[in-house]
């Protein structure tokens, strides 16, 4: 041991024996007692200040070899740490108002936020990053369009061209233009051969190797062709209702049909989101007879809101006016075909059942699938099966009192495909998610005895809900715009409980289910 590591004990010791004898003669001394016993507990204050002092420079030094310690040593003592509370509300000494530091060894503990992403779903994958192309740039003085042009392609050869009234009044505000001519690199003209780089990933998002099985590869091509496809013009409107028919950049190569050289979809209203969902669903039950539907955001609309686009099918049947449907059935028509199943078992009717062409399994697919979604204006037309609320057509139309002679009512968006005459396809799939279940629509079901097995055995196996989900993500501007997973929890919650009153109808009834792919 050396002085330099023992100097307080060097110290005491010198004090002592300077201070005991000293001590003893003046305890021994004749002064008075009082002045004796100052002298005394003044020095014994000052070496009770000088043993403090050292006992804290010690205990510094202590800490500071502790830190310094060897890197492979085993004799390093553990400190636990204090009680923290893990809410994240303890803030750094330095933010504290009572002017009180902690020990060096506190750590600071916080939770991590709640993440907002969707959870992960089965099936998906980290996204790989696209390469980044070359951006082709056209000439200074090239007078350029900004895509999406909103001009028919008579009124694009002149950039003063008068702006269509109905482009006017449903794209843009009274007086606006909803194009502007740019000049600048990197965006081309019409008729030019540069192109102008995608500068966003795809809207449909399939992360893993293959899409789900019950979406074919026609299925995901058409969804992308209508989420990503650039806008080349709009042509007139088609139905009261605000649709608008949209020609998208591309070709009609292999089975994509178009309204022209190009493909076409029909834009609605952001009300008519459950067309989205009415398409993942058709799909998952194995009925597959609604058009590809997709939620897409366009720039040139102004209030910024998703709207549903769904694939223009020149390949339907044409529909009348009135009713809005390739063949014209009323209620009655419509139970006394169902009587005789006609097509069923490939028998030919006779000429006095007065059959249609279309197949008696077809309309079993019809009222399962609009049962679920509770679509009315197909069957029920008239809100006869149900309490309808002012927002519904039938009371818009004043088509509510009709219901006492509901055998005259004529059945509506009955349509079929010019080629395939057997079969329905289904349009204008409306779902209302909000009705209650005191309050559903048990009319759609009169007259149905059979139901597909494809569809009742998804209802029943407990898989609807993994599906939807994993179906319903792929459209990612859909999934945002109905809150994320948590929303579309809540539109699987009410198609889960309508399904389980529709098993327990069909066995209350003694419905059969039996395979309908024919």
């Amino acid at each position: 041991m050396t002085c330099s590591d023992k100097p307080g004990q060097l110290v005491n010791w010198f004090v002592c024996s300077l201070c005991a004898p000293r001590v003893c003669k003046l305890w021994s001394s004749r002064r008075p007692r009082t002045r004796r016993n100052l002298l005394l507990g003044t020095a014994c204050a000052i070496y009770l200040g000088f043993l403090v002092s050292q006992v804290g420079r010690g205990s510094f030094q202590h800490g500071q070899a502790t830190d310094r310690g060897p890197p492979n040593g085993h004799d390093i003592f553990k400190v636990p740490f204090p009680e923290i509370p893990l809410d994240g509300t303890l803030a750094p000494p330095e933010l504290q108002g009572n002017g009180s530091t902690l020990q060096p060894n506190v750590v600071y503990i916080t939770l991590r936020s709640k993440r907002s992403k969707p959870a992960n779903i089965r099936g998906t994958v980290k996204p790989k990053r696209r390469k980044k192309y070359a951006v082709a740039s056209a000439a200074p003085d090239q007078e350029v369009l900004v895509r999406p042009s909103l001009i028919q392609q008579e009124a694009a050869r002149a950039a003063d061209a008068e702006v269509p009234g109905y482009v006017q009044g449903y794209l843009t505000k009274v007086g606006e233009r909803p194009w502007r001519v740019l000049r600048g690199p990197g965006v081309r003209t019409r008729g030019s051969n540069l192109q102008q780089p995608r500068a966003r990933e795809s809207n449909i998002r399939i992360y893993s190797e293959s899409a789900p099985s019950w979406l074919s590869k026609e299925d995901i091509r058409r969804m992308r062709l209508l989420a990503d496809s650039e806008v080349a013009s709009i042509l007139p409107a088609i139905s009261k209702s605000g649709t608008r028919l949209l020609v998208l950049e591309g070709s009609t190569s292999g089975s994509v049909p178009g309204c022209g050289p190009s493909p076409c979809g029909l834009l609605k209203q952001p009300l008519d989101m459950s067309e989205v969902f009415a398409f993942h669903l058709d799909r998952i039950l194995g009925l597959n007879r609604t058009l590809p539907s997709v939620s897409r955001k366009l720039e040139f609309i102004q209030d910024g809101r998703p709207r549903p686009i769904i694939l223009w099918d020149s390949s339907l049947a044409s529909a009348s006016n009135d009713s809005h449907s390739s063949v014209k059935i009323t209620w009655g028509t419509y139970q006394q075909l169902l009587k005789q199943k006609c097509w069923l078992n490939g028998r030919v009717p006779r000429p006095e059942w007065d059959c249609t062409e279309i197949h008696h399994h077809e309309w079993s697919k019809m009222a399962l699938f609009d049962f679920l979604l509770q679509i009315y204006n197909r069957l029920d037309t008239n809100c006869c099966g149900f309490r309808p609320r002012k927002e519904d057509a039938c009371i818009q139309n004043r088509l509510r009192s009709n219901c006492e002679d509901q055998t005259s009512v004529t059945l509506a968006h009955i349509i079929q495909r010019k080629n395939d005459p057997r079969h329905l396809v289904f349009i204008n799939n409306k779902g209302f998610f909000d009705r209650s279940e005191d309050n559903l629509n048990f009319k759609l079901l009169e007259g149905i005895r059979e139901f597909p097995e494809s569809a009742v055995s998804v209802l029943k196996s407990q898989h609807l809900r993994q599906k939807l989900l994993q179906s319903l993500f792929l459209d990612q501007v859909y999934w945002e715009s109905q809150g994320g997973r948590q929303g579309i929890e809540k539109l699987i919650d009410v198609i889960e409980r309508r399904a389980r009153i529709l098993i327990t109808y069909i066995n209350a009834h003694g419905a059969r289910v039996l395979p309908m792919n024919e």
